[in-house]
């Protein structure tokens, strides 16, 4: 067990210390890139809170992904950036509500039809700005200025550096990949597992599955939120395309191709889709085509997702990344 520790130790820290010092190692346009993926792995580690957890394959993260960035877009003054201080509370905010309201009539359905609800509301807000003036139609909205970090007229972070941007986009990876862990390894946690496992069972033994698998969805959708605010101040732009479901779909691909119920695994997914993205773009006038063959190839491989391979290096370390709730509980009648 030590042993084992040790090496995860080991291989978080190299792994943090090899992302801290990449802006000092590459280029500007690396940087920004790898700021990109960062942003797009919280996007994939939230929806794995409700889909590698919770059982919920949800289809409308991008929505809540894109919503944040209108947001921005909304509350960016012509002058100047917004105020991160009243921004992004702002934005989290209304993208909780948001996600609160298609939760409580979403959740109320289950597999395919919760599929179909949440498809539906996406694609809702989707045509919501893509076929009214709200945020500027088809062609969206420009953010002229990225948010301010400022307090009492001194800049505490410069967003308009690559490196600092990059630098804040990290702390944001760690601070909600640490929430998740805390989440999963919490009895909330313990109560959402268990009812994916066996919802009667859950229910049976007292469990609010509702309230928790709503909770779940919410605080899933404002880590999106996070991502999309940061992901529209990055690129200066948001459009309805974001929204779509086109984004949500590779947002679950990159769950599934890193791994489910795991924190580094959606994260490994976002990286190694986007890395292999870039890298046959540059080799193949149909990288499309061939990026997806690769995909079908490592899922056939690798059944598990990436993490698998590390579970090839520390053979014990997937057996502990979670433990079902439903194991953890008292046993009932079989009939339960």
């Amino acid at each position: 067990m030590t042993s084992r520790l040790s090496h995860q130790t080991l291989l978080a820290a190299l792994l943090l210390a090899a992302a801290t010092a990449l802006p000092f190692l590459a280029g500007d346009y690396y940087v920004q890139f790898a700021a990109k993926a960062i942003l797009l792995a919280m996007l994939a580690l939230s929806l794995n809170l409700v889909v590698g957890y919770g059982g919920l394959v949800s289809m409308c993260h991008a929505a809540f992904f894109g919503l944040a960035g209108y947001l921005l877009a909304f509350m960016t003054p012509e002058s100047g950036g917004a105020s991160i201080w009243l921004s992004l509370p702002v934005t989290l905010a209304v993208v909780a509500a948001v996600a609160a309201v298609i939760g409580v009539l979403s959740l109320r359905t289950r597999g395919v039809y919760f599929i179909m609800v949440t498809l539906a509301f996406g694609e809702m807000l989707f045509y919501l700005f893509h076929d009214t003036k709200i945020g500027g139609g088809s062609d969206g909205l420009y953010i002229y200025f990225k948010p301010e970090i400022a307090l009492a007229g001194v800049t505490l972070v410069d967003l308009e550096s690559h490196r600092s941007f990059y630098y804040v986009t990290l702390a944001c990876l760690l601070g909600t990949a640490a929430l998740v862990r805390a989440l999963v390894g919490s009895p909330f946690g313990h109560a959402l597992v268990a009812a994916k496992s066996n919802e009667r069972r859950a229910l049976s033994l007292g469990f609010p599955v509702f309230r928790v698998r709503l909770a779940a969805f919410v605080i899933s959708a404002m880590i999106a939120a996070l991502a999309g605010f940061f992901s529209a101040a990055q690129f200066g732009f948001i459009a309805p395309q974001v929204l779509g479901w086109h984004m949500s779909a590779t947002a679950l691909v990159m769950v599934v191709l890193g791994g489910l119920s795991s924190i580094l695994g959606p994260i490994a997914g976002a990286l190694a889709l986007l890395g292999l993205e870039e890298l046959l773009k540059s080799s193949f006038e149909q990288w499309k085509l061939v990026k997806g063959l690769i995909i079908i190839a490592l899922v056939f491989a690798l059944p598990g997702g990436l993490q698998q391979l590390l579970g090839l290096l520390l053979p014990e370390r997937a057996k502990d990344e979670i433990k079902p709730a439903v194991n953890a509980v008292p046993e009932v009648a079989p009939h339960v």
